[in-house]
């Protein structure tokens, strides 16, 4: 049985992979790209997701959406992507246009069209931040919201408390997470360590020598070169594969738990911070003093802690062979 998806990005070079990985699985139909600005402005992205469509030979009709943030100044992410997205390759321009249209609006279409669609977001949530303001009731339409963003009680990438997605745009962040949508969070971290490609992971791409197996690690050069600078690490990390791996299969992720989760939206120094009671404290909420716990308590999400990394770096290769 074909399932539905329906993929939120902020095109750049890792984002790039994951779509190829939603294109190139065989029982699923993408039923519409919605881009976002957050790694690149979004016009970029747009244009970064029409070439991605097109190398994978598909037709998946791409939406531009939000330019910037709820409430916050742009930010972007050159020094991970470079300044097209994709490693500073200069691909040619896409032949094929934009679908007509706002994204917000197709995305809203998408799922009343298709309830019990899966929902995979790779970058800041501005766009279904917003369609949960025009139509609320989608939240219950959709069957996943798998979001790649934030990180589990631990270092961020983008300030010490925060993950770039989420700190790009809390409050559409927090939004999301308190709508009542089946939320799966797929933090940054995931990607780290046993998930990151080493060299020998890089050498055995290279020698798939396909379009798409050159493709997806000479747009990600500049996140290598980051990673490492970062890090310390000659690895690189896809954190939007790692979660599209998780929406398409959704046993990759071995450890998963709903926790009330909160998002930092008031400070400067924590700001973007996903802040997750995985002692799940607010469950005693009687117990505790008057005022009780600072998190909200209005919903539960998922959370991924933990990821099978063989597992993902197989379905990467059989989406690049």
């Amino acid at each position: 049985m074909t399932r539905k998806l329906l993929i939120d990005t902020d095109t750049a070079s890792d984002d790039a992979v994951a779509l190829i990985m939603a294109l190139r699985e065989p029982e699923v139909d993408v039923v519409a790209i919605t881009v976002v600005s957050g790694n690149v402005p979004v016009d970029l992205g747009v244009r970064n997701a029409l070439y991605t469509v097109e190398l994978c030979g598909a037709a998946t009709p791409v939406f531009r959406g939000s330019e910037a943030p709820l409430l916050r100044p742009i930010y972007h992410s050159w020094a991970f992507h470079g300044r097209d997205g994709l490693g500073n390759m200069n691909y040619p321009a896409p032949a094929s246009e934009p679908a007509p249209g706002d994204a917000v609006d197709a995305l809203i279409d998408a799922v009343r069209a298709n309830p019990g669609i899966t929902l995979v977001t790779l970058g800041p949530l501005t766009n279904v931040a917003l369609a949960l303001q025009r139509a609320p009731e989608i939240a219950q339409r959709v069957e996943r919201c798998v979001v790649m963003g934030g990180v589990a009680c631990t270092v961020g990438n983008i300030t010490p408390a925060a993950e770039f997605n989420i700190w790009c745009d809390p409050d559409a962040a927090r939004a999301v997470f308190h709508s009542g949508m089946p939320v799966e969070m797929v933090g940054w971290e995931l990607s780290r360590f046993a998930a990151a490609l080493d060299p020998d992971d890089i050498a055995r791409i290279r020698a798939l020598g396909t379009p798409l197996a050159d493709f997806a690690l000479d747009c990600n050069r500049i996140t290598l070169e980051a990673h490492e600078r970062l890090t310390g690490a000659r690895a690189l990390d896809l954190p939007d594969p790692v979660a599209m791996a998780v929406a398409l299969e959704p046993e990759i992720c071995t450890r998963r738990r709903s926790h009330y989760v909160d998002v930092e939206t008031e400070s400067d120094l924590t700001r973007g911070m996903v802040v997750i009671d995985a002692l799940d404290s607010g469950d005693q909420a009687d117990d505790w003093p008057e005022g009780g716990p600072l998190i909200s308590r209005t919903t539960k999400i998922g959370v991924c802690w933990r990821i099978d990394a063989a597992a993902f770096k197989r379905r990467l290769v059989s989406a690049l062979s």
